[in-house]
């Protein structure tokens, strides 16, 4: 596993290079992951999110998105939400919206075109 990672209280996020996805555990058991793909050179696409059912409830995909896309300003990297989730998160968090380059907003509904 990679050295970016969060811990806070029982919960910890790790980024799995490995697999290709972001993961996220409760007590020591994995709650939910975030696959993603390197499509080209300083981009992430982020292409499904989930937490188990078990876990629900607890704002663990909310944490485990948050995570992740800090994690990509950090590294540098534009990010292609493909994740409905994602989507709908950033579009809830505009603070975010930076990471989506503008030219791919409209392919993601992330121009004001969305209806909700």
């Amino acid at each position: 596993m990679s050295e970016t990672s969060e811990t806070t209280e029982q919960v910890k996020i790790v980024d799995n290079p490995q697999a290709s996805r972001y993961e996220i555990f409760d007590g020591g058991q994995r709650a939910g992951l975030a696959d993603y793909r390197l499509p080209r050179e300083g981009q992430i696409a982020i292409m499904h999110t989930e937490t188990d059912p078990e876990f629900g409830g607890k704002g663990l995909a909310g944490r485990l998105t948050r995570f992740l896309l800090d994690d990509a300003r950090r590294r540098g990297l534009a990010v292609l939400p493909y994740c409905p989730y994602t989507r709908r998160w950033i579009a809830r968090h505009p603070d975010y919206l930076d990471l989506v380059p503008e030219s791919e907003r409209p392919r993601f509904q992330l121009d004001g075109s969305a209806t909700e």
